[in-house]
């Protein structure tokens, strides 16, 4: 910019003095898009003094006034100065303003117009002690005197300039809260996919809460730990059920395999989870899950439900204690039991374990009808 303003090359070209830089940097894994404006400006050295600063419209006579308003709105329409960001406004004695760009000052000089300039002062370039200068303001596309202002400033000529080789300092970092450092765009939720499904699934909530039952607490839904015990057809069912509705927090307890018939009406589960003599239930229905929403947090247990009336051999009572002890602190640390597996026998334990420690637990049933066709399943509080 100095190299310019000193050559002559700003006069003919305004524009090189608004030149701009920029730092940016992208965070493709976490989609956070990071940038640093500068907008260089020379810095005096001394500084001018501002000896006045007023309104354009108190500064300019009656007369004066709707000439520049006039000339800035031609200016500002012409194709030729739409990319020109500085320029000189020059009034005659009859209070006719004219526009004309920087290479026109020594002309403006001679021919002693009052004259302004819209633009960084550059004293090194014309030698001048004191520059009247406008701060050029728009409302509604049209120049607006009010908002505008118009200054007056000394300048003290410093030797430095003088010299060929000389560069003054240079100010202009964008400061962020008041520090220099570089801003930050977080566009994860509109191009991040689990992002995307996180805010399309808040979204279908809150219509499904505003049509149906306004005084539904989705935020306590999504802290909510709920244990399934059983990851069979009423487990798939029910965890997809549960995330539907805003539940985030899922535990599914299983120790059996995918088998071949359980892909037909165990909604989590495909062929490939039965090859090779199955995959372990818990485990394949949390990996379904995590696929068909990614923000869940969903986890397998792979262990048996001790139940009583059978027989355990004396080489598996530690195994038996451990399972209970390991089902106690599931239910212990969750909210919510369901209770899912197929026999009576296998809900005794957990309904006690939910008694004791004061838990929600319900079982569910499903009613065949006579046609064949199974109704919804239905939930209820298990006594």
């Amino acid at each position: 910019i100095w190299e310019d303003i000193r050559s002559g090359k700003a006069d003919a070209d305004s524009f090189v003095l608004s030149c701009f830089l920029v730092i940016s940097f992208t965070d493709l894994k976490k989609f956070n898009f990071y940038y640093w404006f500068a907008f260089p400006a020379i810095v005096l050295d001394p500084p001018a003094t501002l000896v006045d600063l007023r309104s354009a419209s108190k500064w300019f006579t009656p007369e004066e006034a709707e000439s520049v308003s006039t000339c800035c709105n031609e200016w500002r329409k012409s194709s030729l100065t739409a990319d020109v960001p500085f320029f000189l406004v020059s009034i005659s004695s009859n209070s006719h303003a004219t526009i004309r760009p920087l290479k026109d000052f020594e002309a403006c000089q001679r021919e002693g117009h009052k004259f302004l300039e819209k633009a960084r002062y550059y004293g090194g370039r014309w030698n001048i002690k004191k520059v009247q200068f406008l701060c050029y303001r728009e409302n509604h596309g049209f120049a607006d005197l009010d908002l505008s202002l118009v200054g007056e400033a000394l300048i003290q000529q410093s030797q430095a300039w003088q010299d060929q080789e000389h560069v003054p300092n240079a100010v202009g970092w964008e400061l962020n809260k008041g520090k220099r450092v570089p801003r930050r765009i977080n566009l994860s939720t509109t191009m991040d996919p689990t992002r995307m499904a996180i805010s399309a699934a808040d979204l279908n909530l809150k219509l499904m809460r505003w049509r149906a039952l306004p005084s539904l607490d989705l935020n306590m839904l999504s802290g909510t730990k709920c244990l399934l015990l059983g990851a069979g057809t009423l487990g798939c069912q029910v965890a997809r059920m549960l995330m539907a509705w805003g539940v985030r927090k899922i535990t599914l307890v299983d120790s059996g395999k995918v088998a071949m018939s359980n892909p037909l009406r165990q909604s989590l589960y495909t062929l490939e989870d039965c090859l090779d003599g199955g995959d372990l239930k818990a485990l394949a229905a949390v990996k379904s899950l995590k696929r068909i929403f990614p923000a869940v947090e969903a986890e397998g247990v792979v262990m048996a439900i001790p139940m009583p009336g059978h027989p355990v051999p004396s080489q598996e009572e530690q195994n038996v204690l451990d399972d209970c002890r390991r089902l106690h602190d599931l239910v212990d640390s969750h909210d919510a039991v369901f209770l899912l597996t197929d026999t009576r026998e296998s809900r005794w334990l957990p309904t006690l374990l939910c008694a004791n420690a004061n838990k929600v637990s319900l079982t569910s049933r499903v009613k065949i009808q006579l046609n064949g066709t199974p109704n919804p399943y239905k939930l209820r509080p298990s006594k």
